[in-house]
């Protein structure tokens, strides 16, 4: 069956997958692009000039580019764990934090050589990140498991890429801190269907290819 939108994605991008993860819980049908940023086709640049991923076209027409945007688009449609419901004012502290002040910190850290301020104070970066990374440790602790509430909500998927990149830069740093509710809560959506799920591989599109279809989450 033939899916009734199309997604422009990277399989490695966090934005790309909170956006799939959104789709996915919702069970909205999409045909997948899969991209190399480096080699973005013309057909997703003339959707969206601005060039990154997601980009959501859906069957009416309408284009959604930003990763937020997809997974709500996504939510309206159907949201059967409620994740709309939880305290939407905490949730978009929490989102607003992770986007500006964590992923700030997330891009010095691994990539220290793209910012020069970061040659001044070596390590500055983690450790800013890190004090991100002990606050939501003990919300997680408070809340009984996930950020908002004790199940999983819009909070939790649309940080828990960025969060799993933090941690990925060094492996054997992060699981020495002392956060446990957060490195559990990190492990339980790696290994979550619904995160392997939109983790399949899918070879780079081009115009004429076959275009797989998102799983869905069971």
């Amino acid at each position: 069956m033939s899916a009734a939108h199309t997604l422009y994605t990277f399989r490695r991008c966090p934005y790309a997958m909170r956006g799939r993860m959104g789709l996915s819980i919702a069970g909205v049908p999409v045909q997948v692009r899969e991209v190399v940023l480096r080699d973005k086709p013309a057909e997703m640049l003339e959707a969206s000039p601005k060039g990154t991923v997601p980009v959501l076209l859906t069957s009416s027409g309408d284009i959604v580019d930003e990763s937020l945007d997809v997974m709500r688009w996504a939510l309206a449609q159907n949201d059967p764990e409620g994740w709309l419901d939880a305290d939407p004012d905490t949730t978009h502290e929490l989102i607003a934090r992770n986007d500006g002040p964590f992923k700030r910190a997330l891009d010095r850290y691994k990539y220290p050589n793209r910012y020069s301020d970061e040659d001044l104070v070596p390590g500055a970066a983690r450790a800013s990140g890190l004090e991100i990374l002990q606050d939501l440790d003990v919300r997680i602790t408070a809340q009984g498991g996930q950020l908002v509430r004790a199940e999983r909500s819009l909070a939790d998927i649309a940080i828990f890429p960025f969060i799993r990149q933090f941690a990925h830069t060094d492996m054997d740093w992060f699981n020495a801190q002392d956060l446990p509710a957060l490195q559990a809560w990190l492990e339980g959506h790696k290994q979550s269907s619904l995160f392997k799920g939109v983790m399949k591989k899918y070879a780079q599109w081009s115009p004429g290819a076959d275009e797989p279809i998102l799983p869905v989450a069971a």
